[in-house]
């Protein structure tokens, strides 16, 4: 071991317990004052992906653990470089996922004080702390690895989001005389045996069930499957619940819960379980779920029991008041939720004209109701009206699925394409394919993001579908994918700047100006980064798309392929 391995400073307290925590790769940049964190990294065996801006260390972050699993972190240095990762957590924030950002500060003694130091902020900690779960400045190097150790017992027992840690640069750089802290375990809301017993109650009586389940319930997936299947009753998702269920099982009905269809049949269900879910307008584009004469007020004449559960109490009434509150983790409250229906007792329902009797109630209700297939299929031919499948974005979509095959994850942003495309178009197995953050809605996340999927699994095809627009965000990071060897398809559909803005302009009579945008040659501009580039026109992405898609693939280098739309 080199000497300068052996400085046991702050910087090793905090890389050590990353260590321990199972992580191996972080995101940033170096800079003057986050070195002592960067010494320690190689040591421990962690790599460095070195964006082009922190706001894409941040998305990079973000992608990386939709398909890792693993929390994103990310390290900055003080000053601008943490403020440019505030979208990016502040994305995290509003998407609930976790994220772990390290970045010096002021030596302890001059917060506030303004003296022109580099780099100085007025109360970095305590700007974020306005804006994400946790923002905590640390005292020392023990105090700041147990503050990582926190942090990781928190994405796995409440309600994930972005934690900042600040550590000051003279405890950064200061000895450190502790130990590792031990990953353990947060304390998760226990299960209340009465609430489940009044879920399976209502459950076992329903004759018109539907399930909503949303981004707290992707951990769950044989228990929703589970849910589903012995309810004989539909699913919906959000769009951060996409894939949860496979999107080809009979019983799925994809992450449309905007579509008015499926809004209908949630008002009409009898009983109306919710998982994981706000049930935001973000998704819901002005509708709502169950039946209500408003947002937030229930439709009492209608006499439907609407179940929720969520790891974070205050969002069990969120635009749609509950009558049954599960405090609790969608896996361990459907497990229990299950075995309490599996073990209730025969029922003492009334024989039937044959003289049989009904096995119990739940039995008897589904014998007399429409089957969960039928429904389905029922709903689905109304989506013709709810929904154009012949844009450019749901096009774009379904090509690049035929040309990179059905596993593919798609990175999108807050892009036409992707927000009136593929959400919907893309026919999801897995809750990782669909990289997007509703939400927050933001420009630049994409590409990033798509980054930070292929690091995570570098053998699954990833591909990033967006506009021109939201391309311009955060373009400089093809130089990075380029640099890391990724061979990602970008598809940038080019319409020619702000159209959606356009539109709104246009709706409400104000001439359109400042949203008809100069745009480079995305191809060019691949090439020019190192990687590749074509284009392609409108007219020809059915026949020539997939194949360039493929071809892209291929390459150890990404690929900028820009569509030319209406020009």
């Amino acid at each position: 071991m080199s000497a300068e391995n052996n400085v046991r400073n702050g910087g090793r307290a905090v890389v050590a317990t990353l260590a321990a925590h199972g992580v191996d790769t972080i995101f940033g940049i170096p800079g003057t004052h986050n070195l002592e964190f960067y010494r320690h990294l190689p040591e421990f065996g962690i790599r460095a992906v070195t964006p082009r801006h922190e706001q894409g260390a941040g998305y990079g972050a973000d992608g990386y653990f939709l398909v890792s699993g693993k929390p994103g972190v990310v390290i900055t240095t003080s000053g601008p470089g943490l403020t440019n990762v505030i979208t990016a957590a502040a994305t995290a924030y509003a998407e609930s996922r976790p994220m772990l950002i390290l970045s010096p500060g002021v030596p302890t003694g001059f917060e506030r004080a303004d003296v022109g130091m580099l780099h100085e902020t007025k109360d970095s900690s305590g700007a974020l702390n306005r804006l994400l779960v946790s923002s905590q400045r640390t005292r020392t190097a023990e105090g700041a690895a147990q503050a990582v150790a926190e942090a990781f017992a928190m994405f796995d027992s409440a309600r994930p989001g972005p934690v900042h840690i600040e550590v000051p640069l003279d405890v950064l750089e200061g000895a450190w005389n502790g130990s590792v802290p031990v990953p353990f375990a947060g304390h998760r809301p226990g299960l209340d045996d009465h609430v489940v017993a009044r879920a399976a109650e209502a459950i076992s009586a329903a004759k018109r069930p539907l399930v909503i389940a949303g981004g707290g319930a992707r951990r769950a997936h044989a228990e929703v499957v589970r849910l589903i299947e012995t309810l004989d009753a539909p699913l919906a998702t959000t769009a951060n619940g996409k894939g949860i269920v496979s999107e080809t099982h009979p019983l799925s009905l994809g992450s449309n819960v905007r579509f008015p269809s499926v809004q209908a049949e949630s008002a009409v269900a009898d009983v109306l379980i919710v998982l994981g879910s706000e049930l935001a307008d973000s998704d819901l584009w002005g509708g709502a779920i169950g039946a209500q004469t408003s947002i937030g007020v229930r439709d009492e004449s209608a006499q439907q029991t609407v179940i929720r559960c969520d790891i974070d109490p205050d969002q069990l009434n969120k635009n749609l008041p509950g009558d049954i509150l599960a405090c609790a983790d969608t896996g361990e409250f459907l497990t229990a939720l299950m075995s309490a229906l599996e073990s209730a007792p025969a029922t003492a329902a009334s024989a039937s004209e044959d003289g049989t009797e009904s096995s119990d109630a739940h039995g008897s209700a589904a014998s007399a109701r429409e089957s969960g297939a039928d429904r389905v299929t029922r709903i689905r031919q109304s989506w013709a009206t709810d929904f154009d499948f012949d844009a450019i974005g749901a096009r774009v979509t379904r090509l690049v699925e035929d040309g990179a095959g059905s596993n593919v994850v798609i990175s999108g942003d807050s892009s036409q394409v992707t927000y009136d495309g593929t959400v919907h178009a893309l026919t999801a197995s897995t809750p990782d394919q669909l990289l997007y953050m509703p939400g927050f809605a933001t420009l630049g996340y994409g590409i990033p993001a798509a980054l930070g999927a292929k690091l995570a699994d570098p053998a699954r095809p990833v591909v990033c579908i967006l506009g021109d627009g939201a391309a311009m965000f955060s373009i400089q990071e093809l130089m990075t994918a380029a640099e890391l060897g990724l061979g990602i398809p970008f598809v940038i559909v080019d319409n020619g700047g702000y159209a959606e803005i356009e539109g709104q302009m246009v709706d409400r009579d104000i001439e359109p100006f400042a949203v008809r945008l100069a745009r480079p040659d995305f191809a060019k501009l691949g090439q020019s980064m190192g990687g590749a580039g074509v284009t392609i026109a409108e007219a020809d992405i059915d026949s020539a798309l997939p194949q360039a898609v493929a071809e892209a693939l291929d390459r150890t280098v990404p690929t900028a392929i820009h569509i030319t739309v209406g020009h």
